[in-house]
Formats: structure tokens, C-alpha cells, sequence
């Protein structure tokens, strides 16, 4: 089998790394240093029809394999991502180059992804279908799985392991093969953590690196069967109609803009301590990190000086050295924040920290961690996804209030509340627009339940038992075994036809 090489440009088809027809390549570039990774293919045509004839051929086989041997391969998956240390610390090491994540994250994001394996691998043993009470004597009647196929997988840059653990694994659960599409500047990465899938049968998964065109040629194929995206909003709209033209499912995970909502009854310091993990994580490019910020007044002042002391002691630098706030992704990421944070500083916002390219990182896409006051519903800040480091409070009368500007949003992803006081906890619980609340503790997921947002966020779930049905079409199946006739059935009766 062949090895991979960042300088080489390859697609894989499982087992084996390929060299591509296409002729578009391009460089990925380290956003710290601004220094050459690697380079990667940006796949046309007959590379994205290979990774199909090898999908559906793989399938045609896979589909038939029982619950209890496909979910013993995939156990197997989650053996070799936990116990290879030395292809999970290169995964991580070019996750870190590629787009800036500190590297303890890249290796926590990879440790996280054995676990979602084996929640499926059980999952799909355990929940095949359902009986129903029948309706009718002697006949059995029932509901089962079929997969759909082949599933498609556009991925982000900022998760691009983990985010494909959760639907992959869920698709291969089901019975599906799968065919991903990473993030351009997260394709190494992605190519290299390939290395695990050679445990599965040949041709089941393949990975076919490319952009927007390689992305629409997966989805409009015929021979193709059902997409997971997760990325902007923009994109996911694309994606959307593709399928929608095709009757082709799709899981669609956009973007977020998510408020924060500080109470009155809040304690302080942790809301202070939390917040400073909600809005920084990952130099803010994380989907569901808190955004907008809604603090009650009573405790506006304190709260806001006790989050700007904690914002100031992070450390910004290469996500190989020790730091907690690395680059954003590329140049265009960081000139979005900072459009969004001038508007807002001209419409009359005060930046308590941060506002400003750090002058000791002159080479890189950096920015500082930035806490706005002040901020208003005129501001471009708070009705655009910032996807940065970039916190924009506003001091509001009451709970009541918060609540509504929290709503006040196109999106609808996560939100988070901070409180002590249980009628706020479950009035925000119930009120909140979002597919995801989290109180007191936020970011938090669980592979036993769903993650996904409403509105402009997206259609559909990951994860949970709602991420293993995206990928499964349910048939109903009704068996009389004793054939007879049925007193319903043509011709009918005379007497039962109307009579003047």
C-alpha cells in the first residue's frame, strides 16, 4: 500500500493513496508562519467518478454484511485511531500547521473520535427496526432500515477529524460507503488520518480532496445518495438546493451567531471564566462559539472586568508552542473581524481588550482576543457570523429582555445561559430559538445526543439516534403468513353499493 506525502498531491480510495488526473493543485499554507505545508490536489470529474465506482461496488457488499461483523470492523476503526501514537501525533501535528489549532486540541479532537465509532457500532446492532401493533389477525407488521447507499461528506476546517468521525461513523453504521470532501485547507490532515480506514474493505471510504466544483460534482452525481455539509451558511444553501433538485437527503449544518446570556443570578466569576472559553475556543472559529453576549445590568460592570482580566492572560502565538489563541485561518477570516469590530467601534462600541493585530505577531493571520461594550442592534456585529475572537456585550434591563435579543437573531444553533435560578433555567431551556442550550457549562456535546440548529443554522441532526436515521431510509414491511382472502378486497359485494 502506498504511503502518504504532503508534498505529493494524492486522493485516497481505500486502501490505497492515488495520484489524481487533475492537473489544479494547490499549496496549503501554515496561517502562523505563512510557510508552505504542503500541496493538494482540487479534483475534477474522473477522479470524483472513481471514488463512486469504488463506493457503490463497495457497497453493493457492505450492505449485506451483519449488524454484529460490521460493527466488530468498526470497533476495529476505533482501535487503531486509539492505539497508532504515532499517525494520531502527525494527524495532529498537521492539523496544527494547516489551520492553527493549539496542538493539545488537535490531539483532544482525535481522542474524542474513537468513542463515536463505537456509539454507533452498537447503536446499529441494537435499533433495527420497530413491530407494530398489527391491523389486522395473522399478519406481521413492521418497520426496517434500508441505507441509501453512498453518502457524501463536505467538511469544515476547524473540526475536520472529529466532524467526520460523527457523520462517517453514523453512515457506516447504517450501511452506506462514503466519500469524503475535506476542507481545501485541511486536506493533509484529513489524508493522513485516512490511514485508520484501511481496516474497513476496499473501496468503502475514499477521501477526494477539491473545492466548490469537486463538492457540487459529489452531490449532483445520481450516483450518490445522501450529503452531509457542515460550513457557512452560504455554502449550505448551495448544498441544499442540490440536493433539494434530486430528492436527495441532506444533513446541512450552517453557521451560528450564538448569544450568551448572563443573569442576575449568575455566579460571576465561573460565568467569567466560562465565557472566556465559549467566545475564545479555537480563536472563536468554532460554530457554536458565544458571540453575542446579553449581561443584566446589576452585574454588567463586574462581569465585564472580570472577563477582560481572564481574556488578557491568554496566550496568542504558533499552536506548536505553548498558546491558547493561535491564527485564524487566512487572511480573509481575520479581514471579516476586523470589518465587523471597526463598524462596531464607529457606531459607537467601546473595545475594553484587544480590538487590534497583536504587534508581537507581525507574520501570520492573528488577532487579538477582543471584548466590545456598548453594543447595539445597528452594529454589523451582531446580526453576522464572526467565526473569531471577538465578544460583543450588551447590557440589557432583565432576563426578559435578554431572552428576546437572544431570539432576535437569523440564526439559531447554540445559546448559552448563566444562572443559579431554576425558573430562569427552564424558561430559557423552553424559549430559546436554538437547537442547543447549554447552562452554566458551554461547547459541551454528547454522542448520544443531537447537535444541529434551526433557521438559518440548518436542517437535520448529527449524532444521537437522530444522527444514525439521516443516514437510513426506514421501509414498512407488512407479512401475512397464511395467505386468504379479505373481505375488503375487489370485486365487492353488491349489497354494499348505495340503493335509492
Amino acid at each position: 500500500m502506498t504511503a502518504f506525502n504532503c508534498d505529493t498531491p494524492k486522493i485516497f480510495i481505500n486502501p490505497d493513496y492515488l495520484a489524481p488526473v487533475t492537473r489544479r493543485v494547490r499549496d496549503n499554507i501554515d496561517p502562523a508562519s505563512l510557510q508552505r505545508v504542503g500541496t493538494i490536489a482540487l479534483c475534477e470529474r474522473e477522479d470524483v467518478e472513481a471514488a463512486i465506482d469504488a463506493a457503490n461496488a463497495a457497497h453493493e457488499a457492505w450492505r449485506k454484511v451483519d449488524a454484529k461483523t460490521r460493527s466488530a470492523l468498526l470497533h476495529r476503526l476505533a482501535d487503531s485511531i486509539e492505539q497508532n501514537e504515532t499517525c494520531k501525533r502527525e494527524v495532529a501535528r498537521l492539523l496544527t500547521l494547516e489551520m492553527g489549532k493549539p496542538f493539545p486540541e488537535a490531539m483532544g479532537e482525535l481522542g474524542n473520535c474513537p468513542p463515536i465509532f463505537r456509539y454507533f457500532a452498537e447503536m446499529a446492532r441494537d435499533d433495527a427496526g420497530k413491530v407494530a401493533g398489527t391491523t389486522q389477525l395473522g399478519s406481521f407488521q413492521h418497520m426496517r432500515y434500508d441505507p441509501y447507499g453512498v453518502s457524501v461528506h463536505i467538511m469544515p476546517f476547524n473540526f475536520p477529524i472529529l466532524l467526520i468521525c460523527w457523520t462517517v461513523a453514523a453512515s457506516l453504521a447504517a450501511g452506506n460507503a462514503c466519500i469524503l470532501k475535506p476542507a481545501e485547507g485541511t486536506t493533509l490532515c484529513t489524508l493522513k488520518f485516512m490511514e485508520h480506514f484501511r481496516v474497513l474493505p476496499a473501496g468503502l471510504i475514499s477521501c477526494v480532496p477539491g473545492d466548490a466544483q469537486t463538492a457540487q460534482l459529489l452531490v449532483q452525481s445520481e450516483r450518490t445518495h445522501a450529503v452531509a455539509f457542515t460550513g457557512s451558511t452560504v455554502a449550505g444553501q448551495a448544498v441544499a438546493r442540490a440536493c433539494a433538485e434530486r430528492m436527495k437527503p441532506a444533513i446541512i449544518e450552517a453557521g451560528g451567531s450564538d448569544p450568551m446570556i448572563i443573569t442576575a443570578h449568575a455566579p460571576v466569576d465561573i460565568a467569567a471564566a466560562g465565557s472566556v472559553t465559549a467566545a475564545f475556543h479555537l480563536t472563536g472559529q468554532i460554530c457554536t462559539s458565544a458571540e453575542r453576549f446579553y449581561v443584566v445590568e446589576d452585574i454588567h460592570d463586574e462581569f465585564v472586568a472580570r472577563f477582560a482580566e481572564r481574556t488578557r492572560q491568554l496566550r496568542i502565538g504558533h499552536g506548536l508552542e505553548c498558546s491558547e489563541i493561535g491564527p485564524l485561518s487566512s487572511e480573509a477570516a481575520r479581514n471579516k473581524v476586523i470589518r465587523l469590530v471597526d463598524d462596531a467601534v464607529a457606531k459607537g462600541a467601546t473595545i475594553v481588550c484587544g480590538g487590534r493585530i497583536p504587534p508581537e505577531q507581525t507574520v501570520g493571520w492573528f488577532y487579538e482576543p477582543t471584548i466590545l461594550t456598548g453594543v447595539t442592534a445597528d452594529m454589523d456585529i451582531c446580526h453576522e457570523e464572526i467565526f473569531g475572537p471577538v465578544a460583543a456585550i450588551r447590557k440589557v434591563k432583565d432576563f426578559e429582555e435578554a431572552l428576546q435579543l437572544a431570539n432576535d437573531s437569523p440564526f439559531g444553533l447554540g445559546a448559552c445561559v448563566f444562572s443559579t435560578d431554576l425558573a430562569e433555567v427552564m424558561e430559557a431551556s423552553e424559549r430559546l430559538e436554538a437547537g442547543m442550550v447549554w447552562v452554566n457549562n458551554p461547547l459541551i456535546d454528547n454522542d448520544a445526543l443531537p447537535f444541529g440548529g434551526s433557521k438559518m443554522s440548518g436542517v437535520g441532526r448529527e449524532l444521537g439516534r437522530q444522527g444514525l436515521d439521516a443516514f437510513r431510509r426506514t421501509k414498512m414491511v407488512i407479512i401475512d403468513h397464511k395467505p386468504q382472502l379479505h373481505d375488503w378486497w375487489y370485486p365487492y359485494n353488491d349489497d354494499v353499493f348505495y340503493r335509492a
